[in-house]
């Protein structure tokens, strides 16, 4: 018997906002504006003038743009997000993020697996590359650099 709502297994809180990274939490932040409808896009846009001066706002809108639009025309399934105040950090939201952090540290090859999680295998490199151009801008918006992952062997624990 199949489910006839969609899944919502994207939208599943895996952590909170607040824990995030800046540069990975203002990606949520932006990702929600840009999914909330034509006021919360100019909200968005105003911001990126606010930082960046008109015409390079404008280019980092445009580049923003194309990466949210290429997850919807390519995805696997809707992506999944929580509302503009809520504190939780959803599945598609936290795969979002960590893709446009792996791309502006050119781990290429993590950003393509994470791309694989929001659009179609075959698309991914694309997304990736999306993913770098847009993350640029936002780096500078945020405030610097995201956070370089240190990687701690298999046996590693962490609670």
């Amino acid at each position: 018997m199949s489910d006839p709502q969609p899944s919502r297994r994207g939208a599943a809180a895996v952590g909170l906002l607040a824990d995030l990274p800046p540069f990975e939490a203002g990606a949520v932040r932006y990702f929600r504006y840009w999914f909330s409808g034509g006021a919360a896009r100019a909200d968005l846009h105003q911001a990126f003038c606010n930082s960046l001066g008109p015409t390079r706002a404008r280019a980092a809108f445009d580049c923003f743009g194309a990466l949210c639009e290429f997850c919807v025309t390519h995805g696997r399934r809707p992506l999944m997000r929580h509302g503009m105040s809520c504190s939780c950090l959803g599945a598609d939201e936290n795969c979002f993020a960590n893709l446009l952090a792996a791309a502006i540290e050119g781990e290429a090859t993590d950003a393509d697996l994470l791309a694989t999680l929001l659009v179609a295998p075959q698309q991914a490199q694309k997304l990736s590359a999306l993913a770098a151009q847009s993350g640029l801008f936002l780096q500078q918006i945020t405030g610097g650099m995201a956070p370089r992952r240190s990687y701690r062997p298999g046996s590693a624990t962490l609670h």
